[in-house]
């Protein structure tokens, strides 16, 4: 999927694998059920997230040992 991405290709891909999305994505959307929580770069939403629920989602995902 990174080769594609890289050649151009457009892709969504819908994922809870955090670290890859950061990785590859060039938008990013947070959804809570069925609903747009926010969305932009990644680097807006993985390192300063508007919405409570994504800075919180995150947390449990990227860094589930720091509860």
């Amino acid at each position: 999927m990174r080769d594609l991405a890289e050649s151009g290709m457009t892709m969504i891909i819908v994922t809870h694998e955090m670290r890859f999305a950061a990785r590859v994505a060039d938008r990013v959307i947070v959804m809570e059920q069925g609903r747009i929580l926010e969305q932009g770069s990644p680097e807006v939403i993985f390192n300063a997230p508007q919405h409570a629920r994504t800075a919180e989602f995150l947390r449990a995902v990227i860094h589930p040992d720091d509860d």
